[in-house]
């Protein structure tokens, strides 16, 4: 169901801003490739060009690959949280997870708050929006309600496959098969393509500039291949690192779906007015379903994987394609996706200012025509990551990344610090004691901004207590 935008609900900061705006005279089409649970480094091409071992040789990703050399890679992009819900929020309200809810659960109502819909409809209200794919889980809000148009829903996991869902009754991944054959629609992934490809050709046909998030449900758990698909990454042999070889099928089909939104942008010859952003929830899983860990590790050469802050846990794929962006182009600026809400609105022609009360995003129009464009600076100086559930804040600055670990009394625990422009991998680099004026100065701005949104704070007990022997 439509919902008519209730500005009650907003800040005077925004009714000054969204209802000034200069619309354009033919304002761009924009799609978000939204993947689930996908590292950095596992695609066929590697997202900084300086790191070739962030690749891996054994996947398939040409699509992906295809994005990266007709647009900019953003060698240090990331996504808003560590798990999928808190980063759907964020992405969809352009706040910090740290505002808007760091977990599943959160009081953050995303319908009373500005969305991406709503920014790109207050710059041109011809703007048409769609969402197809996973919404999340615990969003409280429809995608109606937050100005999409048209939706799947209420989406979670187990619209694209859990273990209950494909018939184990425990619903753990341990107790099914590592893998499952499905060779109509594994993960949804046809069906959630062609529904966003039927929506454009609409808009095309009817003269409207659109905006379609795809959410795929791949790489999340379970792992759903086709048998023939599976078939072939059998023959290529044991993989290079610690996933199987259903889940590099799995990949491929994924990237079989981008490769059909790429070439269906190119067949309505609407390519030079179609932007495409293409990222990840979070980073990948250390570990799926009957892979070996004893092989590398899933996200190398980045430290830790989904749920930590650590780099394998937020630095993800990072893509833009569209006009005036040159063909190939790096940009090592670090982003979040909680960007995409201001950049989508100054691309629609909207006036995009670093001052909206709630967003805490700023557009990356500029680097996209100029990699090293100066940018205004960000509300907390930095990029900010907080999950006080797992005991860990983190600040990202241009050059360096601060780690605190919390004690459950709100006090801190320990610190760590990483020079990220000499290596991506944590592991054994900690300079917090060689550069603590550094520390303290990403520290201060951690704690400052976390204070500002009222942030959850550390749970005085753990959320799992061991039994008494």
């Amino acid at each position: 169901m439509k919902t008519d935008t209730d500005w009650r609900f907003f800040p005077a900061a925004f009714i000054v801003v969204f209802h000034s705006c200069l619309a354009q005279a033919a304002p761009p089409n924009i799609i978000l490739i939204l993947t689930d649970d996908q590292g950095w480094s596992q695609m066929s091409a590697s997202m900084d060009p300086g790191i070739p071992e962030a690749q891996s040789a054994y996947l398939e990703t040409p699509n992906m690959v295809r994005l990266m050399q007709r647009g900019m890679r953003f060698t240090n992009g990331y996504s808003p949280a560590p798990l999928c819900t808190p980063t759907r929020r964020s992405i969809l309200c352009g706040t910090s997870a740290a505002r808007s809810g760091p977990e599943f659960k959160s009081d953050w109502v995303p319908k009373n708050h500005m969305t991406i819909p709503r920014a790109l409809k207050a710059t041109n209200p011809n703007y048409r929006c769609a969402h197809f794919g996973k919404w999340g889980e615990q969003m409280i809000s429809t995608p109606e309600e937050c100005g999409y148009d048209v939706s799947d829903g209420m989406t979670g996991n187990n619209t694209g496959g859990m273990p209950r869902s494909l018939g184990i009754e425990s619903g753990s991944h341990s107790e099914g098969p590592p893998h499952f054959i499905n060779n109509i629609d594994p993960k949804l992934t046809k069906s959630i393509t062609t529904k966003a490809i039927d929506f454009m050709q609409e808009q095309h046909e009817d003269e409207k500039p659109f905006y379609v998030q795809v959410s795929y449900y791949a790489q999340h758990l379970s792992v759903v291949t086709r048998e023939k698909t599976l078939a072939k990454y059998k023959a290529r042999g044991i993989p290079d690192r610690g996933y199987t070889e259903a889940w590099a099928a799995m990949m491929e089909e994924l990237d079989t779906g981008i490769g059909r939104l790429i070439d269906a942008v190119d067949k309505s010859n609407v390519t030079d007015n179609t932007w495409i952003f293409f990222t990840a929830d979070n980073g990948g899983r250390g570990t799926v379903p009957g892979g070996n860990t004893s092989r590398p590790a899933t996200n190398i050469p980045l430290t830790g994987a989904k749920h930590s802050l650590y780099e394998g846990g937020v630095r993800v794929p990072f893509v833009v394609s569209g006009p005036g962006v040159e063909s190939g182009s790096v940009c090592r600026v670090p982003v979040v996706g909680y960007d995409f809400l201001p950049t989508f609105h100054d691309l629609a022609g909207g006036q995009s200012p670093n001052t909206y009360d709630e967003v805490d995003g700023f557009s990356l129009k500029p680097l996209l025509m100029d990699p090293e464009a100066d940018l205004p600076q960000r509300k907390a100086g930095a990029v900010i990551f907080h999950r006080p559930n797992r005991l860990f804040s983190a600040a990202r600055s241009q050059t360096h990344k601060l780690m605190v670990h919390w004690k459950r009394d709100g006090s801190i625990n320990r610190r760590e610090l990483f020079n990220l422009t000499n290596t991506p991998t944590e592991e054994g680099h900690n300079i917090a004691a060689k550069q603590a004026a550094t520390a303290d100065q990403l520290q201060q701005q951690l704690l400052q901004f976390l204070q500002s949104v009222n942030a959850d704070k550390p749970p005085a007990k753990a959320r799992r207590q061991r039994r008494k022997k």
